[in-house]
């Protein structure tokens, strides 16, 4: 799922705003972000289940050549 903010805006100008596809305390920056752009103060919040999730984080291998000062070459893999 792609990661976006739902937001609805009632006719008394409550703002609510719902983050979706954002894994983890990540979500709670999005909200943040929005706070500041609409210059307002939440007033109320709760957590969905993607909160309590951890985001996947792909990695790949990096191969480093580290030279020593005798001028050997190592290399290691990470």
């Amino acid at each position: 799922m792609a990661k976006r903010i739902k937001i609805r805006i009632f006719p008394d100008g409550l703002v609510q705003a719902e983050t979706q596809g954002i894994k983890g305390k990540a979500c709670t920056d999005y909200i943040a972000i929005l706070q500041g752009i609409l210059k307002a103060e939440a007033v109320d919040s709760s957590y969905t289940p993607e909160y309590y999730e951890r985001e996947s984080i792909e990695s790949e291998s990096i191969n480093e050549r580290v030279i020593t000062s005798q001028g050997d070459i190592d290399s290691k893999l990470n």
